[in-house]
Order: structure tokens, then C-alpha cells, then sequence
């Protein structure tokens, strides 16, 4: 393989593209020969030091608890990309155990055991593969088929196997396979996945004879289905196709009567419910009074804890809950900022669980329980992730704001909430608009040393708006920018442009768009429609022309997307997706783009960068193009990730401040 790498990249310092104009493309490698740069010029030594310290800063996320209790299983970076590290008290030094080329995936330990469960894939392709790791030998052993993708995994409960899902069968289907840890040759196939739906187990009951199902279709539709083992039988549960409802599974409960589950029916917001097993019982949904999506539960091993997070407004709020009475409490005096990872110790009286806030990246953390299940002790850090030197404690944090958009609610203007960072001064600073993928996803104010970097180093304020089609603001808000309704989204960004104009510490005169996946074809699209009022566009592996991206998307997710962006098969929304893709109006965007890239991307493929590319091109457009070969739907190793850093800095001093970088 690095003899491969090796040729290409020797290749592509020789070849020059022709473009429309005859001019020609310079291409090269960057110096770890791993990126495709065309039009790139080199980065100057003195971006490389400016930003060095931003790209030296580290994370440790929680991921398990050892089966004694004493000692956490945590992933952080000290090479190039995560791996898994043990940490065996607070403060103490973390022991790695994996020592792969590529990032740990999912980590779950075995129940009764102290062997972990990992997937890992290669080069960004997403084919993970399930391996079985030994942390008091190091040895691991790889128990999936080492081809098909795989993930999602559920130990049952006497830890002698586990399940997960995978597209073993015919590299489409989201199967469910069982594999025995000690013979992984007897996997077998217990549920055969009936359509493009994603499919993955929850939680086995206490005697291993069922499984816990998820089956999601669209982000405002997802059912639960009852899986019996031996026969491949399924039960529905909750949701129905008839009717669209969010129902995502927790677990079973203590004596497998019934289970916990998140779900928006009868309401905006996905709340913590319970529902007995069997046919007539109704659910009873615990947290009614919350006005926001509950998230992240966990139950403790004999299932008499239970705790969950709520993000509220794109903060998380921590809960405990009793799964018996189902009273709940808040836990107070917790740092402001953003929870996951919520696990309690084997033994109950411990919640471990991850902290992000805008001044620290993210830890792990350890909470103490009282006797009482509602009752919560001493928050205690567990671990300090390096800075790079950095001073996080002058980092500038975000206001959230709401500005107005073109249509009404409710006989108002449609109000869209957006977090703003400035720099320090009075301004009027220069502007980048930073737009989250999904598209539902939501831009939630974590730490990120990017953004700091753009505050000091390019004086620049950034703003991170959730446009309709965001999660986290209900069901109605999530539904807005669907199927005819896409640009509405966009129209969203316009009606940023039009707040910033109104703002004196911000520069309307310097304004760059920057996104990735979905936030790419954002920025596509806003260059179609707001060339005039941009100085700069960064698209991220984003989708430049709807039906393409589906007919190449990979076919375990075609589905899924459809149900999100529209059927392509249909003639009506065809052409309505043709009409919306920006790589068919690229006439009409002339402000100057940087294309970022993964050659091994199975979600947005490489060929929606190389058209869009391709097209500007032909227009005799400002483009800036980069490809790295060993990564897929964004750069995961840090080495790659500092270069399209710099190349980012270098890209926006030019078109965005107009300076000229030093050579």
C-alpha cells in the first residue's frame, strides 16, 4: 500500500489540469504525502507556528468502567489519532492500550468480564470491523468478518457473546448478528433487516432470549421492536409506520417487564417514557414537564439508578431518576457546558460521565451518588487534557442570540437562535458563518480551539446559526427544511446576512460561509444565492447535486437519506432536486472556494467534490482543492487535519481579510 501512496503521489506533482480558461491547475502532495493539493499554495512557516499550539490540544472522553469499579477506560490522542488509555485515579496517568494507525470507534465492556469490545475501521472508510481486546495483555483478536461494516454493539448480559449490526449478508442490509466471544466462527444472522432502515440492538433481557430493537427511518420517525433470539420473531413495540413518531430505546428494565425509551409522541420534544411489555399497555411518560429533548440515559447494572441529560438550548442539564417511582431531581452546581457518556459504576454508586465546556475541552469526570438514588455528591475530574499551552481561561465564550428570518410563527417573524463568538476590541470585525451538518443536526457551544484560533489569530467573529431542519428545538422546527422545503434553509443564512448588516461590531463587507457534510451543501448553496455578499466559501466533503449524491452515496444509507432529502425516483422531486443542487447554478457563484475532501468518503463521495470543482472551474472561478487519501467523511488524523488547519487560515487571509500570506 505505501508503495501505492508513494506513485500517486509522485504523479500528482507532475500532472497539470487544464482548465476552461488554459490556464493550468498546480497540483502537488502536502509533505506528509497523504493530501492532493491543487491551487494551493504553500502554507507560510509563520501560519504553521501561529497555529501549532491550537493543534496541540487533547481530550479524554470517558468510554467504561473497569469490572471492579476501581479504574476507567477513557480514548485520547498522544500520537495521531484516539486510541483506548486506562486511567486508574483521578489524576492519574493514562495507560494506553491500543496502539493502532486508526481512531477507536465504539467501546463497550463485557458484562461480568473485564475484556473490551471496539470497532475500528480503515482510512475513513466506515467498514468498521468488531474487535475483542484483553487490557491486562493488550492482545486483541477480531471477531466480525473483516469486509462488511460493522457497529452499534450490545453484550448480552452474561457477557458470553454479543450483538450488532451488520451488512455482512449482501453489504446493503443493516442486519442483526450474534457472535459467541469464544467462537467467533459460530456468528449467526438473527434478524434480516426488510428494508433500507437503519437497524441496531439496545439491550438483550436478563435471560438473553431477546433483543431490544431500533429501527430509524427518518429523524422524526423511529420505532422499537421486540426481537425473540431462536426464532427471528419480531414484535413491534413503539411507532408505527401509519403514523411518524420518535421512539428511541434505552433498556429493559430490572425484571424485564418492561423498558425505558425517548419519545415525541403526543408532544414537541423527546421525553423519557416507560411501557410495560405486552399487547394493551399504554406508556407512561416520566418527564412531561421538561420542554426539551431528554438524552443520554443510563441505568445502573441492577437497574435500581437511573440518570439522564436534557439539552436544553444546546446546554445539558444532568438529571438522576429512580426507575421504580420515576421521580426525578436535578443534580445542581454542575459546570455549564455539554455531558455525555453517563455510566454508573458496577457497583451503583458512582456516575461517570464526559464534560465539555466553552473553556475546556473535553474530560473525564467521576460524580458520587448519596443513599438516597436522588441524591448526588462530589463531582471529582478524573483527568486534564493538555492545552497546548494555551491561556482557555481568556477564551472568548459565545452569546446566544435569535434573529429574524423571511417567514412568520405563530404571526411573528420565524425567530433562528445562533451562538456568537467575538474577539476581543470593538470591531467591526469580519465574520465566519460556521454551518453544522446532518442536516439535522445543532451546533451546541462545546470547547473548540478552532474557533479561538479564527477570534485571535484572524480577528474574525464566527457565528453558528441553527437554521430550521436543526434538532433540539421540537418536531415541528425539525421538519421545516424538508423535501420541497430545502432552500428555506438557506433563505435562513440570507436572513443572517441581513442581521450582521444591523450589528456595528460586525463587518457585512467581510463575510465567509463555512461548512461541512450537509453545512457544505450550505455553503454551496449560499454561494449561489449570496455571491455578492461573500468574500469566502469553505465546503467540507458537502453535497453538490442531490440526485448524484444519492445514486453514489453507499447503499446501507440511500434510504435513510431519501427520507430526508426526497426520492430522486420520483419524477416531481427529481426535478425539484436537480433544480436546488448547486453544481447546476454555478454561474452564478463568483466568490472564491476552498473544496476539502476524503478520497474514501461512503457518505458523501469523492465525486461530489470533483464536480463542483470541475464546474467552477470551467466558469474560470477562484478554487482551492484538497484531497486526502487515506481519510473519508472528514480528517480524522491529526496530521491531515493541520494541514486543511492551515490551509483554512492561509485561504481566509487572502480572500476573506485580502492580505497576501508571506512566502
Amino acid at each position: 500500500m505505501n508503495h501505492i501512496k508513494l506513485w500517486w503521489g509522485a504523479l500528482a506533482i507532475s500532472l497539470a489540469l487544464p482548465v476552461a480558461a488554459g490556464e493550468a491547475v498546480e497540483q502537488r502532495t502536502a509533505n506528509n504525502g497523504n493530501i492532493v493539493m491543487e491551487s494551493i499554495p504553500e502554507v507560510p512557516e509563520e501560519v504553521v507556528d501561529q497555529l501549532n499550539r491550537y493543534q496541540n490540544v487533547r481530550s479524554a472522553a470517558f468510554r467504561d468502567w473497569s469490572q471492579n469499579g476501581d479504574s476507567l477506560y477513557i480514548s485520547t490522542r498522544f500520537g495521531d489519532v484516539n486510541q483506548i488509555h486506562r486511567v486508574r485515579k483521578p489524576g492519574g496517568a493514562r495507560e494506553q492500550l491500543t496502539f493502532f494507525p486508526e481512531p477507536i470507534g465504539q467501546v463497550a465492556r463485557q458484562p461480568k468480564g473485564e475484556l473490551l469490545a471496539f470497532t475500528m475501521d480503515a482510512g475513513g472508510s466506515e467498514n468498521a470491523q468488531v474487535f475483542i481486546l484483553d487490557p491486562a495483555t493488550g492482545d486483541s483478536r477480531l471477531i466480525s468478518d473483516g469486509e462488511s461494516r460493522n457497529g452499534v454493539l450490545a453484550w448480552r448480559h452474561d457477557g458470553k457473546a454479543i450483538a450488532y449490526q451488520s451488512t455482512r449478508r449482501n453489504g446493503a442490509a443493516n442486519d442483526i448478528w450474534v457472535t459467541p466471544i469464544d467462537n467467533p466462527g459460530q456468528s449467526r444472522l438473527v434478524f434480516e433487516s426488510p428494508d433500507g432502515s437503519w437497524w441496531g440492538p439496545v439491550d438483550w433481557t436478563r435471560d438473553g432470549q431477546q433483543i431490544l430493537l431500533q429501527q430509524y427511518v427518518s429523524i422524526s420517525d423511529s420505532r422499537l421492536h421486540l426481537l425473540d433470539v431462536d426464532s427471528g420473531k419480531t414484535t413491534a413495540l413503539s411507532g408505527s409506520e401509519q403514523r411518524a413518531t420518535v421512539n428511541y430505546g434505552v433498556a429493559f428494565d430490572a425484571k424485564n417487564q418492561g423498558f425505558f425509551y425517548l419519545t415525541d409522541d403526543g408532544g414537541e420534544f423527546a421525553r423519557l417514557a416507560y411501557r410495560k411489555l405486552g399487547k394493551d399497555s399504554a406508556p407512561v411518560v416520566i418527564t412531561d414537564d421538561i420542554p426539551w429533548d431528554v438524552e443520554n440515559v443510563s441505568l445502573s447494572d441492577d437497574g435500581s439508578r437511573g440518570a439522564f441529560s436534557v439539552n436544553e438550548a444546546g446546554l445539558s442539564q444532568v438529571y438522576l431518576f429512580n426507575p421504580d417511582s420515576f421521580a426525578y431531581r436535578r443534580v445542581e452546581d454542575l459546570p455549564v457546558g455539554l455531558v455525555g457518556g453517563l455510566e454508573f459504576s458496577p457497583d451503583g454508586r458512582q456516575l461517570a460521565l464526559t464534560l465539555n465546556t466553552a473553556k475546556t475541552p473535553s474530560d473525564t469526570f467521576v460524580l458520587a451518588l448519596g443513599k438516597n438514588d436522588l441524591k448526588a455528591g462530589k463531582l471529582t475530574r478524573w483527568t486534564t487534557s493538555e492545552v497546548g499551552g494555551l491561556d482557555t481561561d481568556s477564551f472568548n465564550e459565545p452569546e446566544l442570540v435569535h434573529y429574524p428570518t423571511f417567514d412568520q410563527e405563530d404571526g411573528k417573524p420565524r425567530e433562528i437562535p445562533a451562538f456568537v463568538y467575538k474577539p476581543k476590541g470593538t470591531g467591526p470585525f469580519p465574520v465566519i458563518i460556521s454551518i453544522h451538518g446532518g442536516p439535522e443536526g445543532q451546533y451546541r457551544p462545546a470547547f473548540s480551539s478552532t474557533y479561538q484560533l479564527w477570534m485571535k489569530e484572524l480577528g474574525a467573529a464566527v457565528i453558528a446559526p441553527n437554521v430550521r431542519g436543526s434538532a433540539g428545538y421540537g418536531r415541528n422546527y425539525v421538519g421545516l427544511d424538508n423535501g420541497f422545503k430545502r432552500e428555506d434553509s438557506v433563505k435562513d443564512i440570507g436572513a443572517l446576512l441581513d442581521w450582521i448588516a444591523t450589528q456595528p461590531e460586525l463587518d457585512q463587507d467581510r463575510v465567509a460561509v463555512f461548512g461541512g457534510s450537509y453545512g457544505g451543501y450550505m455553503v454551496l448553496a449560499s454561494a449561489v444565492h449570496y455571491s455578492d455578499r461573500l468574500k469566502a466559501a469553505v465546503d467540507i466533503v458537502g453535497i453538490s447535486n442531490f440526485v448524484t449524491f444519492l445514486k453514489n452515496t453507499k447503499d446501507y444509507r440511500r434510504d435513510l437519506r431519501r427520507a430526508e432529502y426526497g426520492d430522486e425516483r420520483d419524477e416531481a422531486m427529481r426535478k425539484h432536486l436537480e433544480a436546488i443542487s448547486p453544481n447546476r447554478h454555478v454561474d452564478k457563484i463568483t466568490v472564491p472556494m476552498l473544496v476539502v475532501q476524503g478520497q474514501n468518503d461512503p457518505r458523501v463521495p469523492v465525486t461530489e467534490a470533483e464536480q463542483i470543482v470541475k464546474a467552477l472551474r470551467e466558469q474560470g472561478r477562484q478554487v482551492w482543492y484538497m484531497n486526502a487519501l487515506n481519510e473519508g467523511h472528514g480528517y480524522r488524523k491529526k496530521e491531515n487535519r493541520d494541514i486543511y488547519q492551515q490551509v483554512v487560515v492561509v485561504f481566509m487571509k487572502e480572500f476573506l481579510l485580502g492580505e497576501q500570506a508571506s512566502q
